[in-house]
């Protein structure tokens, strides 16, 4: 009988360490690969970068289609845009044409 009790209380001192290390273990495991763990966390920091990159992009063509807006108001027209946008839309000449006016 002393050697079943022995071995009871040493199982029974031995249980809660384990189940302190198993804690351990799982809440660590999930800080690294969990949902919102480390490697998830640097995924999206990754993916955050590429898309304000787009944007960043993005405004700098809305910026320059802008400018080219604001060239054809009525208020400020300015006829090389004008001209350029006629041909273009027109299909009155090639690209790489070069027009010389003459007064």
């Amino acid at each position: 009988m002393g050697l079943l009790y022995d071995m009871r209380r040493g199982l029974r001192r031995a249980i809660a360490p384990c189940l302190g290390f198993c804690a351990l273990i799982y809440f660590g495991y999930h800080t690294v690969q969990g949902e919102r763990g480390i490697i998830a966390y640097l995924r999206l920091s990754a993916q955050l970068e590429r898309t304000e990159m787009a944007l960043q992009d993005s405004n700098r063509a809305r910026e320059v289609l802008a400018r080219r807006v604001v060239l054809l108001r009525p208020e400020k027209l300015d006829r090389d845009m004008l001209d350029q946008q006629a041909r273009q839309i027109l299909g009155l000449a090639h690209p790489d044409d070069v027009v010389i006016y003459s007064k």
